[in-house]
């Protein structure tokens, strides 16, 4: 039995990683197995435990990588839009598109963990890697009025809704209500 040299290990671990960041946007971290996404890579389970102490840890790590992956979103958008304020009504576009809404497994980590972190104990790696990603994105998305927090609640309930409904109407009025909502003048908005 041959031995997979410490570089493929890595490989083996980021491909892991990689997958699991995915598929666990995708289908939720209790619809892929262990099995399963080590098959999508192409490696066996007991592969899986070389590298992972536990599922929960890999849900950590394949959570910081998403956000890892938001966060170089986000700067490709301040890169491409030269203002920050141009870029943030680029995200918003973006965000409530249908291309966001119908590929989760690349979408939003925030919209993507949520179900299954808001069910994971309220103490952990994987809560407290999530609420970092949180407060990151909110940081980006803040404004000199607040904090940004209002607006990646909205963006990320729009967006869940959007899923939930994807195939009907409403959904594709989730998404242009709530963008029109977000870029109204706040004086044209409705009162609430």
């Amino acid at each position: 039995m041959s031995r997979v040299s410490q570089a493929q290990a890595l490989e083996n671990r980021r491909r892991a990683v990689a997958a699991a960041s995915q598929l666990f946007r995708e289908r939720g971290v209790n619809g892929i197995s262990v099995a399963d996404l080590m098959k999508s890579i192409g490696l066996t389970t007991g592969g899986f435990y070389k590298q992972f102490p536990s599922k929960e840890a890999l849900i950590a790590e394949a959570a910081q990588a998403a956000f890892g992956d938001l966060d170089a979103l986000l700067a490709s958008f301040d890169a491409a839009h030269g203002d920050h304020d141009t870029a943030r009504g680029a995200l918003l576009d973006f965000y409530l598109s249908a291309e966001h809404r119908d590929q989760p497994g690349t979408g939003c980590p925030t919209a993507g963990f949520a179900g299954d972190v808001a069910r994971e104990p309220t103490a952990g790696e994987v809560r407290e890697t999530y609420a970092a990603g949180v407060k990151e994105f909110a940081g980006w998305m803040s404004t000199d009025v607040d904090d940004g927090l209002p607006m990646v609640a909205t963006l990320v309930g729009a967006i869940l809704l959007a899923r939930a409904t994807a195939g009907t109407e409403l959904s594709e009025r989730i998404l242009e209500s709530t963008h029109k909502a977000l870029t109204s003048p706040p004086e044209s908005r409705p009162a609430p």
